[in-house]
C-alpha cells in the first residue's frame, strides 16, 4: 500500500472515529442494566429542570394524596398554569382552557348566545362593565358602563374568575340569567342590584349609520370584530351615495377589538402617516400606517368613558393627525396590545407584550384620551344616538361643530 493510500485512511479512520465518539456522547442514549446513560449536557439540562421545578411537582403530590376531596389532575394542571399568568398582575394576561378560548373566540367572530355585555377585570378586583352592546338584553336590562358584576345566578365571582362568570353568562337563546350589579349612586355609595335578563342570540351588529338633518351622515361602530370592516364600508358608501356633507363618527360605549379591523377602518379617513405604533420592553418598535386615500369630509367623533382599546387607536389617530373634532368625555384608557394564542390542544393565552402609542408618541393606558371639547351626558340620559338626538348633548355639540366645519 502506497504512504498517500496509507495517510488517507488514517484520516479516514480519525473522521469516523470523532463522529462516533460525538454521537454517543452527545446525541445517543444508552440503557445498561435498568439505568440510561445521557450525555452530560442532557443530564445537567434535567438536573436544573428538576431542581426548578421539584417544589411543584411534590406539593402536587402532596394534595393528590392530603387533600380532603378528590382532586381532578386537569383542574389541578389548569390551575396551575393560571397561576402562572395571574402572578403577573396584569388583568389582561391569562391562560384560558380549551372551552374558554372557544368562548372569547367567539367574540371576534361576531355570533355568540348570551346578554351582550363587555367586561373588564377592574383595578379592584371585580368584574367591571365596559359597555353594554346597543340593543342586546343587557342594554335593554340597564346594565350601564362602569357597573360592577358581583354574582351570577347567585354565585359570587371576581375578576379572577371572570372567565368563568362570562361562561355562565352565556347560553341558549330564550334561557334567563340571573346577574347581580354593584353600581354607585349620585352620593357615590354602593348600591346592589339583581337583574333578571333573558338570553338571546347576539349578532354583533356593530356598524349602523343614519343621515341627520338631510346632509349629515351618522355612523356608529359598537366593536371591531371580523366583521367590522366589511359592514363599515357597505354602510359608509350608502352614506357618500347620498351625497353628505360631513361625518358623525360615535365611539362611544365602544369597548375596543381587533387591532387590524380598527387600522383598516382609520386608514379610510386618514391620508398618508402613522396611526398607531406599538413598542415591547426591548423598545423594538412596529408602525401601522394610512395609505393616502381617505374620505375627505368634515369629521367629528363622539367619545366616551366606555371608548376603550381599538377604539382609542382610531380617535387618537385622528385626534393627533388634526383630521376631526373629538367631543364627548376622557376615553377608558387601554393602552396596551395582547398576543393571542391558541396551543395544540385547544386551550390558549392572552399575554401583554407591547404597549401601543398614538401618532405623536403618547401612551394613554391608564389616563384615556381627552377630547377636544368636554361635553357630559346629562345623568338621565340612558339612550344615546340619533334616536335620542334632543337629549344626547354631546351628538348636539358634535352636529353644532359639524356644521360649522360644513360652512367655512
Amino acid at each position: 500500500m502506497s504512504k498517500k493510500k496509507k495517510i488517507i485512511g488514517i484520516i479516514l479512520l480519525l473522521v469516523v472515529t470523532n463522529v462516533l465518539t460525538f454521537i454517543f456522547s452527545n446525541v445517543l442514549s444508552l440503557t445498561y442494566d435498568n439505568k440510561v446513560i445521557l450525555p452530560k449536557d442532557e443530564y445537567n439540562q434535567l438536573s436544573d429542570m428538576y431542581k426548578k421545578y421539584s417544589k411543584n411537582l411534590a406539593l402536587e403530590d402532596f394534595i393528590k394524596k392530603n387533600y380532603l376531596k378528590n382532586v381532578d389532575e386537569e383542574t389541578l394542571a389548569n390551575g396551575e398554569l393560571k397561576g402562572m399568568f395571574q402572578s403577573l398582575n396584569d388583568p389582561y394576561s391569562t391562560y384560558m382552557t380549551k372551552d374558554e378560548f372557544e368562548d372569547f373566540t367567539e367574540h371576534t367572530k361576531g355570533i355568540y348566545g348570551g346578554i351582550g355585555v363587555i367586561v373588564t377585570p377592574g383595578d379592584d378586583n371585580l368584574i367591571t362593565v365596559v359597555s353594554p352592546i346597543d340593543g342586546t338584553p343587557g342594554e335593554k336590562a340597564g346594565i350601564k358602563t362602569g357597573d360592577k358584576i358581583t354574582k351570577v345566578n347567585g354565585k359570587e365571582f371576581n375578576a379572577d374568575t371572570m372567565d368563568q362568570a362570562v361562561k355562565v353568562m352565556k347560553g341558549d337563546p330564550g334561557t334567563k340569567v340571573n346577574i347581580t350589579i354593584v353600581r354607585k349612586d349620585k352620593e357615590g355609595n354602593n348600591k346592589e342590584m339583581d337583574i333578571t335578563i333573558v338570553r338571546e342570540e347576539i349578532r354583533l351588529q356593530t356598524v349602523s349609520s343614519d343621515i341627520i338633518e338631510g346632509n349629515i351622515g351618522y355612523i356608529n361602530i359598537t366593536s371591531f370584530d371580523d366583521l367590522t370592516y366589511k359592514d363599515f364600508k357597505k354602510e359608509i358608501n350608502g352614506l357618500m351615495d347620498k351625497n353628505i356633507k360631513g361625518i358623525i363618527l360615535d365611539l362611544r360605549n365602544n369597548p375596543g377589538g381587533l387591532l387590524d379591523v380598527c387600522v383598516d377602518i382609520a386608514d379610510e379617513f386618514l391620508d398618508k402617516g402613522i396611526v398607531v405604533y406599538t413598542q415591547t420592553r426591548d423598545g423594538q418598535k412596529e408602525y401601522l400606517r394610512s395609505d393616502n386615500d381617505k374620505i375627505d369630509l368634515p369629521l367629528v367623533v363622539l367619545v366616551n368613558k366606555g371608548s376603550a382599546s381599538a377604539s382609542e387607536i382610531l380617535a387618537g389617530a385622528i385626534k393627533d393627525r388634526g383630521r376631526g373634532t373629538l367631543v364627548g368625555t376622557t376615553t377608558f384608557g387601554k393602552g396596551i396590545v395582547q398576543r393571542i394564542k391558541q396551543l395544540s390542544d385547544g386551550s390558549g393565552f392572552k399575554l401583554t407584550v407591547s404597549q401601543y402609542f398614538t401618532p405623536k408618541g403618547i401612551n394613554i393606558h391608564g389616563v384615556g384620551i381627552k377630547p377636544n371639547v368636554e361635553v357630559e351626558l346629562p345623568e338621565n340620559v340612558e339612550t344615546i344616538g340619533v334616536e335620542n338626538l334632543k337629549n344626547d348633548t354631546q351628538l348636539q355639540k358634535g352636529l353644532e361643530i359639524l356644521k360649522g366645519k360644513i360652512n367655512q
